[in-house]
């Protein structure tokens, strides 16, 4: 395998990958889940709580100046790294969760009874759990994009969804548990077509694929910092600023306001009109610090590692016995998940990481996407742009291991 950059030099970014589990090297496949984190960016953390730590746009003195800076620096960068608008468009939040449910509770709050609402098959809880709370304020409806077999979303259904009741779409980029890439700018020129806006949740895309929010003409976007190797607690909703300017806010409190009075209370202007109460200012400078770090490797050489690893690593799973595989879209994400024969998907986790390899369990916050599949859960292995060949070559000797203890 030809390597795109310096691996070995990389991988001594990154402290827990020189850990040991077990007594054995660790390897990390779980980077769906949660990505590790360059020392640059924990360097970053540790400096502004030793230095810079006080709270933005609140003061007059130097630290809180500096760290105001700090913060909206990096919504600069967040900016620059989705091709937005404007930085009125980046909105931080908590992380993706907390994006979808501003986007369900503030939009939603204008949608009327019997408004339909369409999702796909392969939604994470946090892209439907939301839009369920809003039908315990509002009579609408949730409408279900299917798929095939192999992952891939039925376009001619999801066109067939579209009538005069259509009021919101919302899919994910990218399937956190079958690597599906959707086909998300075509999903946003149909619904646009109806004069339906459309959310992406890009959780599992931002760290993996360049993402230009004005070429896809999403209306709102969200993802997580921890998932591109930033800190934990850090979230970004872009949103079109001027369905932004429409929408009432999210939450009350500090920040987001213009002037109160008991009697009435104006609101400020975007982006902080949905940004109440004191930020994670610390975690947020650190993400600029993550973004700088991907751009300074580069997301054509990122993907194209991501892409090595998960065709020759599925290559050799699927030579060994009882290996069930799911989701094989063309063009995937560095995705797999899969079982070993009818093994449960928790004794397989189980037993390898007992030999250092860190994969998840279980339906991934996709339960309604496991009833589509006919199971309870899968193991999923998961790669970022610091694995390597040999953690491949080590994870195909441990799942033979454990085929042949488990079948």
């Amino acid at each position: 395998m030809k390597e795109t950059y310096d691996l070995s030099a990389l991988r001594h970014d990154f402290p827990a990958l020189d850990r040991a589990v077990y007594k054995h090297p660790l390897i990390y496949l779980d980077n769906t889940a949660t990505s590790q984190t360059p020392s640059c960016v924990i360097d970053d953390i540790v400096k502004a709580y030793y230095n810079t730590k006080a709270n933005v746009h609140r003061g007059v003195h130097l630290l809180s100046q500096e760290m105001t800076e700090l913060q909206e620096a990096a919504r600069r960068s967040v900016k620059e790294y989705i091709n937005a608008s404007s930085i009125q468009e980046i909105i931080f939040t908590r992380g993706t969760t907390e994006a979808i449910n501003l986007v369900a509770s503030s939009w939603g709050d204008m949608l009327h009874d019997g408004d339909e609402i369409i999702l796909s098959v392969m939604e994470h809880h946090s892209n439907i759990v939301p839009w369920q709370l809003l039908q315990r304020r509002k009579r609408i409806t949730i409408k279900v994009i299917p798929m095939d077999d192999s992952g891939v979303l039925d376009m001619d259904a999801y066109r067939r969804l579209f009538n005069e009741h259509t009021a919101f779409v919302s899919v994910t980029h990218v399937s956190n548990v079958l690597g599906s890439v959707n086909p998300v700018k075509e999903i946003i020129a149909e619904a646009h077509r109806h004069g339906v806006p459309v959310l992406v949740d890009g959780a599992q895309a931002v760290a993996h694929q360049r993402v230009d929010v004005i070429g896809l003409d999403c209306d709102f976007y969200a993802f997580s910092s921890h998932k591109m190797y930033g800190p934990t607690g850090v979230g970004v909703l872009y949103g079109k600023k001027e369905l932004l300017e429409k929408m009432p806010p999210y939450q009350g409190g500090g920040e987001m306001i213009g002037n109160v009075t008991f009697e009435h209370t104006t609101f400020a202007e975007l982006p902080f009109k949905f940004e109440a109460g004191t930020p994670d200012f610390v975690g947020i400078s650190a993400l600029r610090t993550a973004i700088d770090y991907i751009n300074g490797i580069g997301m054509e050489r990122i993907a194209a590692h991501e892409k090595e690893l998960l065709e020759y690593t599925t290559a050799r799973m699927m030579e060994i016995p009882g290996m069930r595989i799911f989701g094989t879209a063309p063009g995937k994400d560095a995705i797999i998940s899969f079982l070993i024969g009818n093994a449960h998907h928790y004794d397989t986790g189980m037993l390898l990481d007992k030999l250092g390899i860190a994969v998840r369990t279980g339906h991934h916050c996709a339960e309604p996407l496991m009833h589509r599949l006919g199971i309870e859960g899968t193991v999923r292995a998961s790669f970022a742009l610091y694995n390597t060949k040999e953690e491949c070559d080590a994870f195909i000797t441990a799942l033979r291991r454990v085929a042949s203890m488990l079948l």
